[in-house]
Order: structure tokens, then C-alpha cells, then sequence
């Protein structure tokens, strides 16, 4: 009998959120269909490990990993067209974000990542919409960031961002943001309110504000060797899988947000929600970033969200 077809799938979050439990779907989908020809192995969160957030990257890649997931920002060094995405109030809302990622976009930027990366990409998980907390005031319009310290994804353009609002970004992998947070080292953050309890960032924060400043992904990423060697029956379940996962793991995200806010509210935090007029003052503070982009990645991609 041949040996199973081992698929090792991981993530940096706990067994019990939504992206997760989206792998344990695609897991449970494969071996329902496989059985005894494959066999699946989870690892819900390598920090547990003692690995960095952005370590999952490099251990797809090597083949340690079969699948994973990371934000789309931590490619950008390497994919600089997926710096589009990165773009402050690019999107917006989430049937915008998602139309575009399962489009045309998406299918332009996973081509990107794959002819520079050892990767297979199957669809792209959702991150979703990003806001601002900090242990230090509430923050309403851009001058209440003034020279706040806030940790940022490793993107130039999400950097430059919190520049044009007056604050001063630190790039730095999720492991060490949680830790500086919880020492106090650094002023804010920026993430998904899910992100936020997820990682316990929300008992060092009092004050959070509702920007929707980002709108961020994660590409579910495969070993590109090891899913271009599987018989073809294997592959197109793996799709299937995923596909479904991504369906499944956008619709937990929403429960998951509100689930989030409550939590916030409930342990003592306080939530500001930016009316129009603050909304535009953010808008307007960082629209320089739109001239930037287009001068440095040129029209094509603005061009497939109709902008």
C-alpha cells in the first residue's frame, strides 16, 4: 500500500477562530473525500512554538508547512504589487473588498505572488477592515495621533499612511507588537477588532476607533512542489476546499467582529466610530498615497477595481 500523502496545514491563531477552524474545514473536506490516502496534520498557531507570525511564510515555502495563510502585507517586500492593496481607503466595504479579491485583482496579484514566490495560491481568506487602538486617548481626527507610537504591518505604504497622520509607525512582526504592547513600549496598534482580543491587545488598550483605514487579506498559500506533484483528483478537491473555506471563514469574520466589539465594550474599552466628517479628514490626510501608488505601480491595477 502506498504511503499517504501527508498535508500539514498552519496558521498563527488558536483552534478556536474563524481562520482556523476554516482549515479544519478544507482538512475534514479532504479526508471525507481521501481517507487512508492522505494524511492531515494541524498546526493552529506556530508562535506556540516559539516561531515569529511571519515565520509561517518561509515554512510553507521550505515545504515544513504544506498550507498557511499570512496578510498580504508581509509579501510586499518581494510582491510589490500587492503594496496596492495595502492603500488606505482603497475599498469601500466588504462586498467592494471581496468582488475585487475574487476577481480580477486577485487573480493579478496571486499570478504576482507566484512567479516570485515558491507558492501555490487557492483564494484569499479575509483580514478584513482595520482599526486604530491605543493606550493613550481617543482618537477622532488625525491630530489625535500626533506622535503616537503604533505598530504597523511590514508595508511601506501602511508606514507612510500613519506618517501623513501625524503618528509615528513602527514595522514589527505580530510576536513582537503584542510584546512591546503589553510592556507598555509602544502607543497603539492597528488591526481588526477580532485581532485585537484574539491576542489580548484589547486589556492594554483602552481606546479604540471604528476607521476601516485598511482592508487587508491573507492568500491561502500551498507548497507549490508538493500541490504540483499530487495526482489531479487531489488538487481540484484541494480547491474546492479552499473555496468553500474562504466562503465560510468571510462569513465567521463578521460574527466574529461584533462578537469582538462587545468584548471591548463589556471589559471596560471605549469605541469611537468616525462620523462622515471625521472619515473625510482621514481621507483627505492621506490621499497623497493614491498620487504615490499610481506614480510607482502605474494605472493597471487601479484599473481593475474601476478607479
Amino acid at each position: 500500500m502506498a504511503q499517504p500523502i501527508t498535508i500539514r496545514m498552519g496558521g498563527y491563531g488558536p483552534p478556536t477562530t474563524g481562520f482556523s477552524r476554516a482549515l479544519k474545514l478544507v482538512g475534514d473536506k479532504l479526508a471525507a473525500q481521501f481517507g487512508d490516502r492522505i494524511d492531515v496534520k494541524y498546526v493552529w498557531n506556530i508562535m506556540d512554538f516559539g516561531y515569529k507570525a511571519e515565520d509561517i511564510l518561509w515554512l510553507v515555502e521550505s515545504g515544513i508547512l504544506t498550507l498557511g495563510y499570512q496578510s498580504s502585507s508581509y509579501l510586499t517586500a518581494r510582491v510589490p504589487e500587492l503594496s496596492f492593496v495595502d492603500m488606505p481607503f482603497l475599498f469601500a466595504d466588504n462586498d467592494a473588498a471581496r468582488a475585487a479579491m475574487d476577481g480580477a485583482l486577485g487573480r493579478r496579484l496571486a499570478s504576482a505572488i507566484e512567479s516570485r514566490c515558491g507558492y501555490r495560491i487557492l483564494g484569499w481568506y479575509e483580514n478584513g477592515f482595520r482599526q486604530i487602538s491605543n493606550r493613550l486617548r481617543p482618537v477622532r481626527m488625525p491630530a489625535d495621533l500626533k506622535d503616537m507610537t503604533i505598530r504597523v504591518l511590514p508595508s511601506k505604504i501602511q508606514a507612510r499612511t500613519f506618517e501623513l497622520l501625524g503618528a509615528k509607525p513602527m514595522i514589527m512582526d505580530l510576536t513582537d507588537a503584542i510584546r512591546m504592547i503589553k510592556a507598555g513600549e509602544i502607543d497603539a496598534q492597528e488591526n481588526p477588532l477580532t485581532n485585537t482580543v484574539t491576542y489580548g491587545v484589547h486589556q492594554f488598550h483602552r481606546f479604540h476607533t471604528i476607521s476601516n483605514h485598511f482592508y487587508i487579506s491573507r492568500p491561502i498559500f500551498l507548497h507549490r512542489p508538493s500541490f504540483d506533484g499530487w495526482p489531479s483528483d487531489l488538487k481540484e478537491a484541494m480547491q474546492r476546499a479552499v473555496t468553500e473555506s474562504v466562503t465560510f471563514q468571510r462569513d465567521l469574520h463578521i460574527r466574529e467582529e461584533d462578537e469582538a466589539e462587545r468584548t471591548i465594550r463589556t471589559e471596560g474599552g471605549d469605541i469611537v466610530t468616525l462620523d462622515p466628517d471625521q472619515h473625510k479628514a482621514f481621507a483627505a490626510a492621506v490621499q497623497p498615497i493614491h498620487a504615490e501608488a499610481r506614480a510607482e505601480l502605474g494605472g493597471e491595477l487601479f484599473k481593475l477595481i474601476g478607479v
